[in-house]
């Protein structure tokens, strides 16, 4: 299992898609305070549909609490940020890491990009593009991660409801 990180997210219905991903590929959300929604929030459920009952995200009161609960996230962590100088399929993902996001509008604060240098991450984009949807960017990394480990025990394959593949 996969863990992703929101580093103080101030929209809900990105982290309400994020927590539809985290059920889809079997990973843990963690969201680190202040957060700019409350939880309960329709907008969070609807962009969650029927999955975010059954996310149970974890809530920090910041950053330092988060690392507490989870020491491995100190040496296992991947920060994901448009600063960074590697790219997210150059890291080698193992199951239980950590993918960290920052918030939408600062991204994650440059003291811990800085701290973390090998371990920043970034989607590459056309020049002068400011970043992609958080969503998106979370979805990209983690398919990386599940890709690089075999898809762990997600369902691999599909059927057709009405008709047999030919």
């Amino acid at each position: 299992m996969f863990n992703i990180v929101l580093l103080e997210p101030e929209i809900a219905l990105n982290t309400g898609n994020i927590g539809r991903t985290c059920s889809v590929a079997g990973a843990k959300l963690h969201l680190i305070r202040p957060l700019g929604f409350r939880v309960s929030e329709k907008e969070i459920k609807r962009a969650g549909l029927d999955y975010w009952e059954s996310l149970a995200p974890v809530i920090y009161d910041d950053l330092e609490d988060f690392y507490e609960k989870n020491p491995v996230a100190r040496e296992r962590c991947f920060f994901a940020s448009t600063k960074a100088v590697n790219t997210y399929a150059d890291a080698e993902y193992e199951p239980g890491d950590y993918i960290m996001f920052g918030k939408e509008s600062a991204g994650i604060p440059e003291e811990i990009l800085a701290a973390n240098r090998d371990k920043c991450i970034r989607i590459p984009m056309a020049p002068d593009m400011r970043s992609l949807n958080l969503s998106n960017s979370a979805a990209i990394i983690l398919y990386e991660a599940l890709r690089q480990n075999g898809f762990g025990e997600l369902e691999k394959g599909g059927s057709l409801h009405r008709l047999e593949w030919g």
